[in-house]
């Protein structure tokens, strides 16, 4: 049970008279009851008028009976604060708490003088309905949501000025009203609006879904009203490239922190004066969180690089293993964008072959998250279809968590190549059979020249595992290699230069250069194998 008692009524004819609306007054006397704020705006007025009438000497005058426990509490102490002081150093003249005429000419709905209309016009079932129109109307798939509000930073000092106003006015009688004993504007309106809009879209309200509502309130009127803080306490706002202004409420919530009580009431007025506008409703937007997709992929051209290749601003090809799996997930998914990412990468004239490379791609915000097991199937075939360069397998959706398996194979596993090599000077079977016998062979590899623009200069030792020759004539045979992953291969067997030591030139003490290179193998367990 939660009622407003006998030492409440100061406060709330106080507010009355300066312009408060009922659900701010419920906020500021520590009503923590959800149910309560969730009365009809009229009926809620109404109490609180009857509230202010009835008989002094009755405990409990107005009750209401809910399930939810007080989670505010005003705690009885020795007042803390200014004394009747306003702006420019006085508290202004406010009708008398016995003045009931007052209360009665109130009564007309006007603009509150703390939330603005958040918790007035923005309350009712005509606004919940428009943020359904707006969140079914964009096509997404959700099964619960979550969400979320963006309040002008000006409320925030608005809400200090009230604070302040409230907190002298309990000083009377004995009482103090700390900061956090004020239930917040987001937390009561949420209140109020997450049941409605769970009933209108027909589904849950969680805190953990990836779905989010979000409205973003404006208030042009008094958009100047955080200025102050600026020349109280410079040190708070500090432009950033990506913010417009650089009063965001974060910045204006620091600055009340550190600006005094008496220099704050001179420069703002407590009360805070009455808007003649409500807030403006400036973006409603949907937002689902990310989908993750994950597979391998053969590559079987000669002529196609990994991810666009893209220089100075121009396309050297027209297409990318990235591009040609994408696009169809993009259109699928209904995504707003993607990031793609691989175990390793290739170079645009090496061929994947074998069981194919692991990769994952991030769709972006979503319309369409659902997809069985048949339906993604589906889309591995289309992929397919639609160009002989590539082929995937083993689509799935996956999670974010499972993503870094796929990324740890790519230092710590083993990769399998074919290279097709070429010599200067003749050989025999017999003069390349000893590469057969190596095991372990250690390299030191500086940056490769080709690379050098886009990774740092560093030696890497790394591991060549096995290799097993295939003689072919005098001047070609193919050699396969095992290899510890991230081995620069091109390199090591035409050497670089002398920057990888040792390569198969100086193994076989002439000039040695490779003329094409596959992968064979990826040996990173990832994504789990399908029955495709």
């Amino acid at each position: 049970m939660s009622s407003l008692t006998e030492k409440y009524r100061p406060v709330v004819q106080l507010l009355l008279n300066t312009g408060t609306c009922p659900r701010c007054i419920l906020r500021f006397c520590c009503v923590g009851s959800q149910t309560l704020y969730r009365c009809p705006y009229k009926d809620l007025m109404k109490d609180l008028k009857e509230f202010l009438k009835n008989n002094q000497e009755k405990e409990d005058t107005v009750c209401f009976d809910v399930v939810d426990p007080p989670c505010k509490r005003i705690r009885l102490a020795d007042a803390e604060g200014p004394d009747d002081l306003s702006h420019n150093g006085a508290l202004q003249r406010i009708p008398s708490v016995n003045d009931e005429s007052t209360v009665m000419d109130n009564s007309a709905v006007k603009v509150c003088n703390v939330c603005l209309g958040i918790l007035q016009e923005f309350c009712e079932i005509d606004f919940v309905k428009k943020v359904c129109q707006k969140v079914n109307s964009a096509g997404y798939q959700f099964t619960s949501f979550v969400f979320s509000v963006s309040l002008p930073p000006q409320l925030s000092v608005r809400e200090r000025a009230a604070w302040l106003l409230v907190k002298q006015e309990m000083g009377k009688l004995g009482l103090s009203l700390a900061k956090d004993d004020i239930v917040q504007l987001k937390e009561a309106y949420k209140w109020i609006f997450h049941p409605q809009l769970s009933e209108e879209l027909g589904v849950p309200a969680d805190g953990k879904s990836l779905f989010e509502v979000s409205v973003v309130f404006a208030h042009p009127e008094t958009d100047e009203e955080c200025h102050f803080l600026a020349t109280a306490c410079p040190d708070c706002f500090k432009p950033a490239k990506n913010k417009q202004s650089v009063f965001t409420r974060m910045a204006v919530i620091k600055a009340l922190e550190k600006i005094k009580e008496e220099d704050f009431l001179k420069h703002f007025p407590c009360p805070p004066s009455s808007p003649k506008n409500l807030c403006v409703a400036l973006e409603i937007q949907c937002n689902n969180g990310a989908v993750f997709v994950a597979g391998r992929y053969n590559k079987y051209s000669r002529n196609l690089p990994q991810t666009p290749w893209i220089i100075d601003g121009e396309r050297k090809l027209e297409s990318s293993v990235e591009e040609l799996i994408s696009e169809h997930l993009m259109a699928e998914f209904k995504a707003d964008s993607f990031n793609f990412s691989s175990s390793g990468r290739e170079d645009v004239d090496v061929r994947t072959l074998g069981n194919g490379r692991p990769f994952a791609i991030e769709l972006v915000n979503p319309r369409r998250i659902h997809f069985t097991a048949e339906e993604m199937k589906g889309l591995q075939q289309t992929i397919n279809n639609s160009s002989d360069k590539i082929q995937v397998r083993d689509l799935q959706l996956v999670t974010r968590e499972a993503i870094g398996r796929m990324k740890e194979g790519e230092e710590e596993k083993t990769k399998t190549y074919s290279a097709l090599i070429w010599t200067d000077k003749a050989i025999q079977k017999e003069d390349i059979a000893f590469l057969d016998d190596i095991k372990e062979l250690k390299l030191d590899q500086k940056t490769p020249l080709r690379v050098l623009h886009r990774r740092p200069l560093a030696v890497r030792c790394r591991i060549i595992h096995t290799m097993k020759s295939e003689y072919i004539d005098e001047h070609h045979f193919r050699l396969h290699l095992k290899t510890q992953a991230g081995t620069y291969i091109k390199e090591f067997v035409h050497g670089d230069f002398g920057r990888t030591k040792p390569n198969i030139g100086s193994l076989l003490n002439r000039t040695a250069d490779i003329l094409e290179l596959d992968v064979e193998s990826v040996d990173v367990d990832w994504p789990p194998a399908l029955d495709n």
